[in-house]
């Protein structure tokens, strides 16, 4: 049988998302970065207890809705923007390993500040690099790292310390997820990947880092029309491939 990695639909390629997994989220924080098909089928599938590791915890649906209106002047905001806010937001997110769980400064308190506030999410605060670190390590087969990065900060906690070339370094495990949602451009349906602009900010990263990856792409094209040298993500590293549709779908609801 040829290998074929495209399922039908966003709903599809989350069926066997359970309560409790954990997901790697991809993206760094804007509208071209985040796979938001693949965060508004896990919103509809309505799965509960979930951690999420990324960069940032997201945006409410209000929220966004401002942040459209106010940038308009500068840049459009797609209709399809959908960030992991709306699973913090639905109280569907149970902890985040993130790097910028809320926003600098006190003007604007995205859903995971509230909740945290209010002691109903966990938060493992972690350094942007050591976070892509510790995701690349899992696709690799490393156990852990120590680095330099995180001694006598709140990220240390109890993690072991020890010194090299008289600095100390803290060890940092491999962060292995169920599931990683990554947004890429172009896909082959062996699942190999390109990307577009800062959309391989993490993306590229998580691809691996979990037991089952699942790409959203813009394209899927013809086995050999990639060429090798664009490819980024390698198709071992992916398992299911979903095309966004034509038509930007501008509400979570709407099954697709």
């Amino acid at each position: 049988m040829p290998i074929d990695k495209v399922v039908a639909s966003f709903d599809e390629a989350v069926a066997d998302v359970a309560d409790g997994s954990m997901i790697h989220v991809g993206g760094f924080g804007g509208p071209a970065e985040y796979p938001s098909y693949l965060i508004a089928a896990l919103a509809r599938k309505n799965v509960t207890g979930l951690t999420i590791t990324g960069n940032h915890s997201g945006f409410s649906e209000p929220q966004l809705a401002m942040m459209k209106e106010r940038m308009a002047s500068l840049m459009a905001y797609p209709d399809d923007y959908f960030s992991p806010g709306l699973l913090v937001d639905r109280g569907q997110v149970a902890k985040g390993i993130l790097a910028f769980p809320v926003l600098p400064g006190a003007a604007l308190k995205v859903p995971f500040e509230e909740l945290l506030e209010q002691g109903k999410v966990e938060l493992e605060l972690i350094g942007q690099g050591s976070l892509a670190e510790r995701i690349r390590a899992a696709r690799a087969g490393i156990a852990a790292f120590y680095t330099p990065v995180g001694p006598g900060t709140v990220t240390q906690g109890e993690k072991d310390v020890r010194w090299f070339d008289g600095r100390p370094h803290v060890l940092e495990r491999a962060l292995k997820a169920d599931f990683s949602i990554i947004r890429a451009h172009k896909a082959d349906r062996w699942g190999n990947l390109t990307y577009r602009g800062t959309a391989r900010t993490f993306n590229a990263t998580m691809a691996g880092g979990s037991h089952c990856t699942i790409a959203e792409v813009d394209e899927l094209v013809e086995l050999g029309d990639l060429d090798p040298e664009s490819v980024v993500t390698p198709a071992p590293y992916v398992q299911r491939v979903v095309v966004r549709p034509p038509q930007a779908v501008s509400d979570w609801r709407t099954p697709c």
